[in-house]
This record gives C-alpha cells, structure tokens and sequence, in this order.
C-alpha cells in the first residue's frame, strides 16, 4: 500500500505538543520522522503525567509512528550526527526555545546552501522577527494574547479552551504548509522556509470575533456554553437533571422548535423572539421559557423531540462517553497502537482515504531508535557505543 508521503523523511528537534502534532500527522501519511530527544529524559511532554500506564497521555497522542534518535546536542559527535541526517532529510521541524536553533547553526539560512531541497519549518510563539521574537510562548499564555480568554467563559470569569488550542493550531499550520512545501519543491526542485507563529494560528481561529468587533464595535460577550450571538443555542437542562445541546439557525427551525419541541407554537409570533436578534436581545426570558417546558421531559424526551422538529443537538458527553462513542465504534474509527507499556488504543486520523490506511506504528521509548539510526549513517561499533551507551 502507497501512503501519501512514502520516502518522505523528517528529522524533528521538537517538545511539547505543536511541533510533535505537526510530525505525528505527517507519520500518519507515510513519513519517516526520526525524533531527536534529549538522552534519558526526553521530550519533556513525556514527564506531564503518566495516566496511560504509566506514560504521558500528550505523549502517547502525538508520538505514535516515530522514530527516536537520543542525541546530547551540546556534543560535537552528536551534532556530526545531526548534519549526517540533515542530508538526507527531506524536512527539518523545530520549537526549540527562541534561537536555540539558529545557535546550533539549523537556522534556514545557514542550511540553504549545504542542502537547497531541504524544506525548513519553524513554530514559535510570535515568530522569527518582530519585537515579540524572543518571548517564550506557552499554551496558554498565547490563548491569552490572542484574545481567546476574552470571548471564552461565563460573563463573570474567563476560561481556557480545556484542550491546548494554540499548540494544535500551530501544529495544524505548520503541518498543511509542510504539505503545500513539498508540492512546491515538486514542481520547482527547490526547498523553502515556513515560519509557524502560534499567535498567527490562533489569530486566524478569532477570526469571526475579530470581525464581529470591527473597527471598535463591541466584542462578543462571554456567554459560558452557550452561543454569543446565536440564541437558543446552548446547554439546557431537563427535568431529570441532565443536560441537552440544542442549537437553531433560522426562522424555520425557530418556527418548528416552538411548535414540536416546546408545543407553545404560539410562542413563535411573540414579538419578543421573532428575530434571532430580539431573541439575544431578550434571552433570560426565552431560557426561563424553555428551562420551564424541558422541567415535565427527561433530557432523553428532550433529544426525540428535537430530533423529529429537525433540531440539531448532541448530548454533553465526557470523556468515557467519548470513548465509548458508538459512532465512532460503529465506523470501526478505533486501532490498536503499540508503547513501551503495552497495547493502546488510538483514533484514526481524521479524513478516511480508499487509496490508504493510516499509518498507526509504535509510540517510541526515549532513544529506541539511535542505535539503528547511527549504524544506518554508516557508524561503527565503537563509535556508536561512545555516543550512546
């Protein structure tokens, strides 16, 4: 079976989580990614836990299909190592802390010339120039300078995205512009550079409150789980406790909601919801309204009704319902993935192909890999040993 990227190969000097989304992804198509860790510990991500039998649960997510080669690159051998990689490398990935890499000489510019059909990616935080060039840049400090806080959570307190939002942006980024890379230099022979800014990423992703807050206008209001300009959209409770997603769009589905699902088809020719714009306007009388409908149905009465009214809606699910998801048990979206600790299983990468499967290799121990990778290079016994003992 022929994957996208077959004969691709990747050296990647990452940690954490956006440089290592970005590679697994290119793993997933076909790539060789060889991961250059640190000797003993690692990728720090490694060390963020052990929920999955003792291993990272951010590790384990990202790191399936590498390779790891453990190099100190402090040490003169082990940068010969490196440069040996590079030429044969079709793609070099790196969110080391700002400059590192330059200062080991892998800036763009310094490789160019050695190794013109290498293809050079960057992520950082705010980019390779700039004032903000040199700022360490985490998860949650570039959710915060992008405005993310301040459309996310409840009226009286800002909220983080529960998941790492502008890591897996940038990641995303940096792995489509790998993508649209390797193109290019199909076409012209020549590699390129690709500078990843995790404030640019999340800056694209605000795009829609950025508009809606155009030249000063007032910016979208914190409205918890609920939409902010969109109502009813949101989480409502039902009377025996639990909780439905319901989200309408049109005038249609307002007409039908009040009709099917509310049964007071009255309601819809209140001059107080007739637009979605009256029913912002006037929400905590139309949440009363529907809180007070929903309190004679369970949530499941809720969801049929719903469902026949032609409503969109989906359960507030956790983490077990997530696993236990038979959508996507029924779509068989589940693989067995090897670690040090044992089989786990993994989601397919999203996007089924007829022409290819996925590939779903081992998640790597720290430095399983050198050994094999140095004789690969042409290194002797003895040399190998000095390095990596």
């Amino acid at each position: 079976m022929t994957r996208p990227l077959d004969g691709i190969t990747v050296v990647s000097l990452e940690h954490a989580v956006a440089a290592p989304f970005c590679t697994r992804q290119l793993a997933d198509l076909g790539a060789r990614v060889i991961k250059v860790e640190r000797p003993g510990s690692g990728d720090f991500a490694r060390g963020y836990d052990t929920r999955v039998r003792g291993q990272s649960s951010h590790f384990t997510w990202i790191n399936r299909s590498k390779e790891s080669l453990a190099l100190d690159l402090k040490q003169p051998e082990a940068q010969g190592a490196l440069a040996q990689l590079l030429e044969r490398a079709d793609v070099l990935v790196q969110n080391l802390a700002p400059g590192a890499a330059a200062r080991m000489g892998l800036a763009y510019e310094a490789l160019q010339a050695r190794h013109p059909r290498l293809i050079v990616c960057d992520i950082s935080g705010y980019g390779m120039d700039g004032p903000y060039r040199d700022k360490k840049a985490y998860d949650l400090l570039i959710q915060s300078e992008a405005g993310f806080l301040s459309v996310t959570g409840t009226p009286d307190t800002p909220a983080k995205a529960g998941i790492s939002v502008a890591d897996i942006a940038a990641g995303m980024y940096a792995y489509t512009s790998i993508l649209s890379a390797l193109l290019l230099r199909g076409r012209t022979g020549v590699g390129s550079h690709i500078d990843v800014s995790m404030l640019e990423a999340m800056g694209e992703w605000m795009g829609y409150p950025l508009y809606y807050a155009f030249e000063g206008a007032a910016p979208p209001p914190r409205a918890g789980a609920a939409h902010a300009s969109i109502y009813p959209y949101g989480p409502f409770t039902a009377g025996d406790g639990g909780t439905v997603m319901l989200g309408l769009q049109n005038e249609r589905e307002w007409q039908a909601f009040c009709a099917q699902v509310l049964q007071q088809p009255e309601l819809a020719d209140d001059a107080r919801f007739a637009t979605n714009a009256l029913r912002n306007q006037h929400r905590d009388a139309l949440r009363a309204l529907i809180v007070q409908a929903f309190a004679a149905l369970s949530a499941a009465q809720v969801l049929q009704r719903l469902d026949a009214a032609g409503i969109a809606n989906a359960r507030v699910n956790d983490m077990a319902d997530l696993w236990a998801h038979p959508q996507l048990a029924a779509r068989q979206r589940w693989r067995d993935v090897a670690t040090p600790a044992g089989s786990v299983p993994a989601l397919l990468p999203p996007g089924a192909s007829n022409a290819f499967e996925p590939r779903m290799d081992p998640v790597p121990a720290v430095g399983e890999h050198t050994r094999a990778i140095l004789a690969e290079l042409g290194w002797d016994a003895a040399r190998i040993d000095a390095l990596a003992p």
